[in-house]
């Protein structure tokens, strides 16, 4: 039996492994390997039925020497703090690996959104930001959406926001919609900044882009555009997992000859959950979730949740497999990682391969602070440019030393997040 990990112990193992290959300090360890500063808090709501709910939220600030804290929300049932802590850490390194001037950070409340009206999720949104109002802000902690939050939940907060401080801060919080100091371009930056790091990778590995085969986990915001970013380009989604809401369960939904995203998006609902009668009609085999990983495919994209691919199910990746792109954030355990290595598959690390949400959302942050925005055409020619030099300082690395792609990609953003807590004497 593999031994479960939870992800915040699996980030500190991540980073304990690099630390040592660095020669890290140990006070410098010490304050690496554990956030700055979190807030637990309560956060109790009118529900429309009259009666009073106690949600409970979290905002944990990993580290800050790069600049203020970066870091979504997350909506989910099953958070926890150890969850926000990972995710958290992961967005210091992210930042770093990227070399945008910020650090990490992430919040939570735990609640299902599909059980809240829209009213009570406004509530909601509201009441987190009360309870956080003093310790986040545009030169603080600036947040943005995550797993079950969405542009409108952010103008909420960013209005709850600017009613207690009194004026208009559109750079404290990222991700809004263009209408009230969004960016251009932020909506699919994530999942086409996927493929920009992917594009990459095959022309290291010698693999054209034309006809490449993708099996895809997850079809949410990331997935749906990744996949439309790599069928432009030349490729091909084979198949795409995910949850569905009416049976608690998850499918493969598989076409050999390719998806047509437009179909599937017509037929998919807000949560990402796609409709199997209609889905079957159209000549998509309908799989049991966890095969996605199984398809003749040379490209392998985990974006959904954490801990996806492990030391249980990692062997039974399809032989064609030559190429890991992480769009979501922790999806393999390092047991999974060994057997990946073991087997020659180059992997597109996680917080460099989703870093382009961030990317986009740093570049909201300015546009915001500077109250200039920028056509989509430059946003996503910016977002281009930064991800692929990042892609490649990792991949040098990595091809100078011999070391796994994520090991270089955590040492480049170590080193960078190390220098800046030297720098400032903190260590």
């Amino acid at each position: 039996m593999a031994k479960q990990f939870n992800a915040f112990e699996m980030a500190q193992d991540q980073f304990d492994e690099v630390a040592e290959k660095l020669q890290l300090d140990a006070s410098t360890r010490e304050l690496l390997r554990w956030p700055l500063r979190e807030y637990h808090f309560l956060i109790p709501i009118q529900m429309d039925d009259g009666s009073t709910k106690v949600f409970k939220g979290y905002r944990v600030q990993h580290n800050d020497a790069r600049g203020p804290a970066k870091g979504g929300i997350r909506f989910h049932p099953q958070e926890t703090v150890d969850t926000v802590r990972a995710l958290s850490m992961w967005m210091t390194w992210k930042c770093a690996v990227v070399d945008i001037p910020l650090g990490g950070g992430k919040g939570g409340v735990i609640c299902d959104p599909h059980n809240l009206s829209p009213r009570e999720q406004e509530r909601l949104c509201r009441g987190w930001v009360r309870q956080i109002v003093r310790n986040v802000g545009p030169v603080q902690d600036v947040p943005a959406p995550d797993v079950m939050t969405n542009p409108q939940h952010m103008v909420w907060m960013l209005d709850e926001y600017e009613q207690i401080m009194g004026g208009h801060f559109p750079g404290f919080i990222t991700g809004k919609p263009v209408e009230v100091g969004g960016s251009l371009g932020r909506t699919e930056a994530t999942g086409t900044a996927v493929i920009y790091t992917v594009r990459e990778a095959l022309k290291r590995l010698g693999i054209p882009i034309e006809g490449v085969r993708a099996s895809v986990q997850g079809f949410g915001n990331v997935a749906q555009y990744a996949a439309k970013k790599l069928i432009e380009l030349g490729g091909r989604v084979i198949s795409v997992a995910c949850w569905d809401n009416t049976d608690h369960k998850a499918y493969t939904f598989a076409k050999p000859d390719g998806i047509d995203v437009e179909f599937l998006l017509s037929i998919t609902d807000r949560f990402g959950t796609i409709d199997k009668g209609k889905a079957r009609e159209a000549g998509y085999e309908i799989k049991p979730g966890e095969v996605w990983l199984e398809q003749e495919a040379e490209i392998l994209i985990p974006a959904a949740l954490e801990n996806q691919i492990t030391g249980d199910n990692a062997a039974k990746l399809n032989p064609a497999v030559r190429l890991i792109a992480e769009g979501a954030n922790g999806p393999t355990t390092p047991e999974a990682d060994a057997i990946i290595r073991e087997r020659g598959i180059f992997v597109i690390p996680d917080f460099l391969c989703n870093a382009g949400g961030v990317t986009c959302s740093y570049f909201e942050q300015v546009q915001s602070n500077m109250n200039f925005y920028w056509p989509k055409d430059e946003v996503l020619q910016r977002l281009d440019h930064k991800m692929t030099v990042a892609f490649h300082a990792v991949a040098d690395l990595a091809e100078d030393t011999g070391e796994y792609m994520r090991d270089a990609a955590y040492m480049i953003a170590i080193q960078r997040v190390a220098t800046a807590c030297r720098l400032r004497g903190w260590v």
